[in-house]
């Protein structure tokens, strides 16, 4: 253990100081990259500090993102309802995801920034808190976290957990610093049954292994807020009101000109349609926007709204968190990074939102999910420009053909289903006891 700590202790400096540029790259990009930086190093305000220390024990729980703080936001409200004395710290990594978490959490919430995972800014951040449970969601795994919050009494919990057949590689090439980390989780809870084997394969005790399907995939309308209706913002901007909409969503570079070319072919088709694209990263919003405009299209940002109403045919969506608001007003749905990115996104809350879906071949992030609802009909791949041209317009025109997807998109998501609560449940067995 000792042994381990210290090669991960020198290794992190330096591996930092090789993403330096790229990191800071990315924090120009965002914006908004001094906000609150202090607390990278767990450094906060006085006022934050007497809250940490005067609403003592905490529940603290890290999401790095926006997909990931939804997830956390699901399972903190599920627990308050079970019980209200708790208290919650959300800390997270992205801007975004702490613009969101700040915008949508409760009152027993505290969000922070998760402070850099340096031995001295871990500890210092766990000695301040004093969590009695530290919950990371999906694979946000940091050894210096979890060896601080284990060394002040915290039972530590991996949930919604998922491991790609490339993150398992890393991991066993890593596996002699990995394996004494891993052996230090109290509970793993995991998506799928394929999970199971390979977090045990990377060095997880198996009895510590508790499959409860995604709570991202749970049902969101259960335990979180219903959506906003959007339609008026649209019939604003001269939208026709029987409009057929489409959206990309979650979109990366060069997948937003593809899905514009084939929007205006379907629009040769059928005329009264409107096409969403919601980008992956937001501060890409002002690039997608030339992008659109000289594939021809009359693209508008929803945080600006200076159009023409009786020329706009795109939407680009610039807002922090509103995805799921606007699921329910489109009639179908590309998901990113599957067409020129690696990886794929997240088609769960699409298809929770009853939407007929499809992406491309590179879905490695969900593999287990996109090769569930294919091999069902729950789903269609696109492999090019053309093929996405062709489903995006066949669930524009086939009806039955697209309340099939509908149907067996849902009885596949429905393994999920509860997922929120077995989790919880599982996380109330292991929290130690109050002194």
């Amino acid at each position: 253990m000792i042994w381990s700590r210290l090669l991960y202790n020198l290794t992190l400096p330096l591996l930092l100081i090789v993403l330096l540029p790229r990191l800071l790259i990315q924090l120009l990009e965002r914006g908004k990259y001094g906000y609150k930086f202090g607390q990278r190093l767990a450094l906060y305000s006085r006022a934050v500090r007497t809250r940490l220390v005067a609403l003592r024990p905490w529940i603290w729980v890290h999401a790095v993102s926006v997909g990931e703080v939804l997830i956390a936001l699901k399972l903190i409200r599920y627990m308050e309802k079970k019980d209200p004395k708790c208290h919650f710290i959300l800390s997270t990594t992205t801007t975004t995801g702490f613009s969101l978490a700040e915008r949508e959490k409760g009152e027993t919430t505290e969000v922070i920034y998760n402070p850099i995972d340096f031995f001295a800014t871990a500890r210092r951040a766990i000695r301040l808190v004093h969590p009695r449970q530290l919950i990371l969601v999906e694979a946000e795994v940091w050894p210096n976290l979890i060896w601080a919050a284990k060394q002040y009494g915290a039972t530590v919990a991996l949930i919604n957990a998922r491991l790609s057949h490339r993150s398992e590689k890393c991991y066993l090439f890593f596996r002699l610093i990995i394996k004494p980390i891993l052996r230090m989780l109290d509970t793993v809870c995991v998506q799928s049954p394929s999970d199971i084997f390979r977090w045990e394969k990377i060095g997880v005790h198996s009895a510590r292994i508790h499959l409860t399907g995604s709570i991202k995939f749970d049902d969101a309308r259960a335990v979180c807020r219903p959506p906003k209706d959007l339609r008026p913002l649209l019939l604003s901007m001269g939208c026709p009101r029987n409009a057929l909409i489409l959206l990309g969503g979650s979109t990366h570079a060069g997948e937003e000109r593809i899905l514009g070319r084939a929007f205006l072919a379907i629009q040769r088709v059928i005329p009264d349609t409107f096409l969403l694209i919601a980008p992956r990263h937001t501060e890409r919003a002002r690039g997608v926007l030339r992008d659109l405009f000289n594939c021809g299209l009359c693209p508008v940002l929803r945080s600006t709204r200076s159009f023409l109403p009786s020329r706009a045919n795109c939407l680009v969506l610039d807002s922090v968190g509103e995805l799921q608001d606007w699921y329910s007003c489109v009639h179908a749905v590309f998901i990113g990074k599957s067409l020129t990115a690696y990886g794929g996104q997240n088609p769960a809350e699409a298809i929770t939102a009853g939407k007929p879906v499809t992406f491309g071949p590179h879905m490695e992030n969900f593999s287990d999910l996109a090769q569930e609802l294919l091999s069902v009909g729950g789903a269609v791949v696109s492999h090019n420009e053309q093929e996405l041209q062709s489903n995006l317009l066949r669930m524009l025109k086939d009806s039955a053909w697209t309340d099939s997807l509908r149907k067996n998109a849902a009885e596949c998501m429905r393994r999920h289903r509860g997922a929120t609560e077995r989790t919880g449940q599982i996380l109330y067995k292991i929290q130690p006891d109050l002194p």
